[in-house]
């Protein structure tokens, strides 16, 4: 269960790109706590400095500040690494919606180059970041690999490009590729000032204020929330899963759903506040559900995950009470 006994060669080296970043920042805490040779890889683009400067004074730990549309700077990552775990990505939907062509040059353009990087170096297995947002307009719960409807949003296309490109790196040119489905990732270090703020951390910041937090929609809308720390287990993971579990991309969350009507409630109960949400207008390019099934990584990978929603949550708010004032 979970990825404490995941275990790795001493001399093994790792490159995170997307490292300033929320979910890249949790994979470089754990494997440079670990004891592996990590290199990090950010533009600041959406990452935090913040998040670099915490490991940076670290023997094992390097830093790039560079961009994944530059393809001398991915090379330059990639050289001398065994795995490589891309995060790198623009996020938002809605942001996605009003600005599609930068995320065609980021998403796309910024992961072949990584890939084409690490098929150069040797890399031994290329992990990357996909997305829920593939399974589009489906209605079918829970979401499985294979069964998927038409994209909503270009966020969502940029991800489905990538699953392609994964396919096709590891079929014609033997770079080991999985691609990892998130669910609606939270933990901490997920960034509650951004202007495009994930739900959680975004309404944690909003009732810790006295705000009223806006849902967009009725709230009846449900998510298969998924806690950091299976993130990272799905990520090591994924680096010595069989060859054969190469060229796809699996479902990565915990397997329970809630609406944001019933999140919101529990953060109300966990930060003992009391405060009616606002109702908007729902956002174009939203999905109403989803629920992973898990079946597939199980077999695959190895994920196994250890936390829950309501353990995952209680950790969270933790994180922001002792961290983000």
């Amino acid at each position: 269960m979970g990825y404490k006994d995941v275990k790795f060669p001493e001399e093994t080296t790792f490159l995170v790109t997307g490292a300033a970043g929320f979910i890249g920042s949790n994979l470089v805490e754990t494997l440079v706590n670990k004891g592996y040779k990590v290199r990090g890889l950010d533009n600041f683009s959406t990452g935090r400095k913040i998040n670099v400067e915490e490991f940076i004074h670290k023997d094992n730990y390097e830093f790039i500040e560079g961009d994944i549309r530059d393809f001398k700077t991915c090379q330059d990552a990639c050289e001398g690494i065994d795995y490589v775990l891309h995060q790198a990505a623009l996020g938002s939907v809605p942001r996605s919606m009003r600005e599609p062509l930068i995320y065609e040059d980021n998403n796309i353009k910024g992961t072949a180059n990584m890939m084409e990087a690490s098929r150069i170096a040797g890399v031994k297995k290329f992990v990357y970041a996909s997305s829920s947002s593939v399974y589009g307009d489906s209605p079918n719960l829970p979401k499985v690999e294979g069964d998927e409807g038409r994209v909503l949003s270009p966020y969502a296309l940029t991800k489905k490009v990538n699953e392609q490109y994964g396919e096709l790196y590891t079929q014609i040119y033997g770079l080991e590729c999985i691609g990892l489905r998130y669910f609606n990732v939270f933990g901490r270090r997920q960034d509650p000032d951004s202007q495009y703020a994930a739900v959680i951390p975004k309404f944690i910041k909003a009732l810790r204020t006295g705000e009223q937090a806006e849902i967009y929609g009725d709230g009846e809308q449900s998510r298969d929330f998924t806690y950091i720390e299976n993130v990272v287990e799905a990520n090591l993971k994924s680096c010595l899963a069989p060859k054969e579990a190469c060229g796809k991309a699996y479902n990565i969350a915990f397997g329970e759903r809630f609406t944001i009507n019933q999140m919101y409630s529990i953060m109300c109960e966990q930060l003992g506040v009391s405060l009616p949400p606002k109702y908007l207008e729902p956002r174009a390019g939203d999905i109403k559900h989803s629920l992973a099934s898990r079946q597939s990584a199980e077999k695959s990978i190895g994920y196994a995950p250890d936390w829950n929603f309501t353990n995952g949550f209680v950790e969270a708010i933790n994180w922001y009470k002792e961290n983000i004032k």
